[in-house]
């Protein structure tokens, strides 16, 4: 334990020490820490339904209006699916996604950890080979690890080095599936979906997409980065995490039906954990169809990203993207504690993030944008990073 205690004072003079902070939904996009009430921009509500109280007081009556049976709003599964966990809200809503879809099959998960974590190991032997972008999600390396595959990793959207990759290793394995997620957690750039299809196809391979921070962003139905860029249909394996955008708890994939079948019988964070309570499965359907109307939310939120990132570029801070993750890499982590702890002091909540989240040498402020701010109060909080960042 004594040599616990050193790493973590280790951690704590290095400003890499994570802490737990408490906070509390006020709505509206403000969010309450240590009794002060501060504009959320480190959050991932895009769309502002986890505290739009109407959308809730709707879900709520009707609710009330089926006398909360607990065989629709059940608090507890209390059981795997391949028990007695699998209510039809399950079945109902992996239908609903396989119509938005146009996809044979459709699976919810408790989690994109679990989605990730699961699917790829089920699905992979030796002989078969992962091929990842080198910035993907931590829940997908780990998934690669558990898989009895090979896998290799190209540099970031370089598509080049991906296609040299698959010239020298195609020949060399039965299956090959690409991945890579569609918005970047950490430095909200996207991959280009078109041209991987095309890649996919060119090398006999599958193509798996997380859609973690573009489901409910981005696409004319709000289905995420495929549905935008039209290739929803190419894409082997779809991935969508629901506690971003969606404000609830879960994730699902849409696939063929045999790969659904298959995750069933051989993806163990699906076998042998407890489903979702039912009403969380209920709450999802409820915002699945919401979502489809909130067009509105997403023009908006486009709009703030290009008002963010040209306001940054104004005070000396080059950004390329305009999607929802706009990250402010300032290096070292002390200096993204500071700016972070002086924004905190002018109502402006953003967490640092450090290494080894991301790589040494690259914390940043990660500024995570939602329909529900104002242009003022953005215009704002560029003033405020002009006066930290130049500190």
């Amino acid at each position: 334990m004594e040599d616990l205690e050193n790493k973590l004072l280790a951690l704590t003079e290095n400003h890499h020490l994570r802490e737990l902070h408490d906070v509390r939904q006020e709505g509206e996009g403000v969010i309450s820490k240590e009794g002060r009430k501060l504009i959320n921009l480190s959050g991932n509500d895009y769309l502002g339904i986890a505290s739009n109280k109407l959308l809730l007081k709707e879900f709520y009556e009707e609710a009330l209006e089926n006398d909360l049976s607990i065989s629709h709003y059940g608090l507890s599964a209390s059981s795997s699916r391949l028990l007695s966990g699998n209510h039809p809200a399950y079945s109902a809503y992996e239908e609903q996604l396989k119509e938005y879809y146009n996809k044979d099959g459709a699976l919810l998960f408790n989690s994109g950890y679990h989605a990730n974590l699961g699917i790829l190991p089920a699905l992979l032997e030796k002989r078969d080979l992962i091929v990842s972008d080198k910035l993907n999600h931590a829940s997908l390396i780990d998934g690669f690890r558990l898989s009895d595959a090979d896998f290799v990793r190209y540099r970031h959207l370089d598509y080049d080095h991906l296609r040299k990759l698959l010239q020298q290793k195609r020949s060399d394995y039965n299956k090959i599936i690409i991945v890579t997620e569609s918005i970047f957690s950490m430095d909200g750039d996207c991959a280009d979906l078109q041209v991987l299809v095309q890649i996919k196809k060119e090398f006999d391979c599958l193509l798996y997409v997380d859609e973690a921070h573009a489901i409910g962003c981005r696409g004319e139905n709000g289905l995420g980065f495929a549905e935008e860029q039209m290739v929803i249909s190419d894409i082997d394996i779809i991935v969508a995490p629901l506690g971003k955008a969606m404000a609830s708890q879960g994730a699902f994939a849409v696939m063929s039906k045999s790969i659904q079948d298959w995750l069933v019988n051989r993806m163990r964070p699906f076998i042998f954990t407890t489903a979702l309570p039912p009403v969380t499965v209920h709450w999802n359907s409820f915002v699945l169809e919401k979502v489809k109307g909130m067009n509105n939310e997403r023009i908006k939120l486009q709009e703030l990203s290009k008002i963010f990132v040209n306001g940054l570029k104004e005070i000396g801070v080059q950004q390329q993207y305009n999607t929802c993750i706009v990250p402010l890499i300032v290096g070292e982590n002390e200096r993204a504690v500071h700016i972070a702890k002086g924004l905190e002091e002018e109502g402006v909540l953003v967490f640092p993030i450090r290494t080894p989240t991301v790589p040494p040498n690259t914390a940043r402020l990660r500024f995570s944008l939602h329909s529900k701010i104002s242009s003022e109060e953005l215009t704002k909080t560029i003033k405020q990073i002009h006066k930290l960042y130049h500190y």
